[in-house]
């Protein structure tokens, strides 16, 4: 386990790698917002002892990664699944297995159509189809309560640690499924992680900027990877309808709910995905 920052697409990516890169590898890429830590050490560690080289990464804009000034877009998604790419040229990989979670997961979406010769695999978790227009697909809105959150930071004082760490935790707290343990600790040890790790903490709301998976629409049938989708059918960010949505899309897409779970990777869930992952990924 190492972190390294690789200059790809001309800005620098910050990644980490678990397990024996002789083994098939998997690129984990995180949702909005986010950092990869957000991808527990302890997830990545359990998923490499499975025979995987497990490899995850700061997008732009969060983390050690190349940030831009808070409140500008000079990047697309599809940008972000190229960095995606690059970090597999970056550790020499020629295929892989991409594991996505919500943005994240569109963004593995957007490399598995523009570069299907390097994907093996693919797993989507609480995610949506790329390039969605939700009232033409009748798909559920986010929860009114996670958009009122976010209306909320702009009156957050992002100068004092300890009103922006409740503030994020509280968005956590937001996403966990009622019927899964909220994980004061464990969030709050990982926001602050976050905090500090951060080169300019508020240029992860850049992400809100993005636009350019408006091309893609309708192009998920193109997508030769086998897919496994997982979705928490009480997910109130990516309602469980968005799960369903890939599945009609995707072709040779099969489906692991997880009941009771919101939009969250929670530790009570981390067996489940790892076995179906683990079969999954084993079969190509």
């Amino acid at each position: 386990m190492s972190e390294k920052i690789f200059k790809i697409n001309g800005i620098d990516i910050c990644t980490e790698s678990f397990g024996n890169s002789n083994d098939p590898a998997i690129l984990l890429i995180m949702g909005a917002t986010c950092s990869m830590i957000y991808w527990d050490e302890e997830f990545c560690e359990q998923l490499a002892n499975t025979g995987k080289f497990v490899i995850r990464f700061d997008n732009r804009d969060v983390g050690r990664s190349v940030t831009y000034e808070p409140g500008t877009s000079n990047y697309s998604v599809t940008d972000m699944a190229e960095d995606a790419i690059g970090v597999l040229d970056a550790y020499h990989i020629d295929k892989a297995h991409l594991f996505g979670m919500s943005l994240g997961g569109m963004i593995a979406q957007i490399a598995a159509v523009k570069h299907p010769e390097r994907i093996l695999a693919l797993t989507l978790l609480a995610t949506s189809v790329i390039g969605s227009d939700n009232n033409t697909r009748d798909l559920p809105p986010m929860d009114e309560r996670i958009l009122t959150h976010h209306v909320k930071s702009a009156s957050i004082d992002w100068t004092n640690k300890n009103d922006v760490t409740e503030y994020l935790v509280s968005g956590s707290r937001l996403l966990c499924g009622s019927e899964r343990i909220f994980d004061e600790n464990r969030v709050y040890t990982q926001v602050k992680q976050e905090i500090e790790r951060a080169n300019n903490l508020l240029s992860m709301f850049n992400h809100a900027l993005l636009q350019g998976d408006d091309a893609y629409e309708g192009v998920l049938h193109s997508i030769q990877a086998p897919t496994l989708v997982i979705h928490g059918t009480d997910d109130t960010a990516l309602p469980f309808e968005h799960g369903l949505a890939l599945i009609d899309e995707i072709p040779n897409s099969v489906l692991l709910t997880l009941k009771g779970a919101g939009h969250e990777n929670h530790p009570d869930d981390w067996e489940s995905i790892i076995n179906a992952v683990s079969k999954h990924t084993s079969k190509i």
